[in-house]
């Protein structure tokens, strides 16, 4: 019985994994300019460029323990490729919750607030910051009481878990929990791919395992180029932090 638990997590993270380097290679040419990102997220946090330790602003560490093993689960490692564990995909979704997008700078929030049909997209009361507090201390509340704490939980029982979520099934105290494990999905996703700027994708892994070069802001060097190996470049990303200054003087009047 458990080696076919073992048999059944491993191809659950195969599947997980597989389907995210597809949507993720699709994000990543999508976004070169600054961050895989293709919501309004990830450009309204400001760059935190120290990486060295991770210091939460916003999530309380009961949060940061729920987040941290809920997002290894949605994007987990295996053998050859690091997960959203190791590329700090918390420490993103702090940043981001902290930012003008965690505080709804741009949505209305003035009400008056009723069930909206699935084509009219994001219709609560919650900004991005409250929707996270609240549904967390439902959840580590809820699971507390029941003296099982995520954390602690074995992997097939994690994903059980967020499979609940995911259905809606789960009363969080005014957030409907499907909406918050879309939103948790969303920033995971993110966090692993934007800019390592932004506090996620730390070492650029996310990058590097999709083969993704980096947030050129051009390839005029080698635009008159053919037959280029980019191996080199697919292993060693730029970021917005290390990416070369070009040099314009020569470009432009009088030539």
């Amino acid at each position: 019985m458990k080696k076919n638990e073992t048999e059944k997590e491993e191809a659950v993270d195969v599947g997980r994994r597989t389907l995210f380097k597809a949507a993720g290679l699709v994000a990543a040419s999508a976004a070169v300019s600054s961050t895989v990102a293709t919501s309004s997220a990830v450009a309204d946090i400001p760059p935190h460029h120290d990486m060295k330790a991770t210091q939460y602003v916003f999530l309380h560490p009961a949060e940061v323990t729920f987040l941290t093993a809920a997002t290894a689960r949605l994007i987990p490692s295996d053998a050859n490729t690091p997960g959203a564990l190791e590329a700090d995909v918390t420490n993103f979704i702090d940043k981001a919750l902290a930012s003008p997008w965690g505080g709804g700078s741009d949505m209305y929030v003035s009400g008056p607030w009723k069930p909206g049909t699935p084509e009219q997209g994001y219709q609560l009361k919650f900004t991005p910051s409250e929707l996270y507090r609240t549904a967390l201390t439902a959840i580590n509340k809820q699971l507390a009481a029941a003296n099982t704490p995520f954390d602690k939980m074995t992997q097939t029982q994690q994903d059980a878990y967020l499979t609940k979520l995911e259905s809606g099934s789960v009363d969080l105290d005014g957030v409907p929990s499907a909406i918050f494990f879309s939103m948790l999905l969303q920033n995971t996703i993110e966090g692993f791919l934007a800019d390592p700027s932004y506090g996620g994708n730390k070492d650029m892994l996310g990058w590097k395992a999709i083969g993704f070069p980096g947030a050129y802001v051009s390839w005029y060097d080698l635009a008159d180029k053919h037959g280029i190996n980019l191996d080199s470049r697919t292993a060693n990303p730029i970021s917005m932090a290390n990416a070369p200054k070009h040099d314009m003087s020569h470009s432009g009047k009088g030539e």
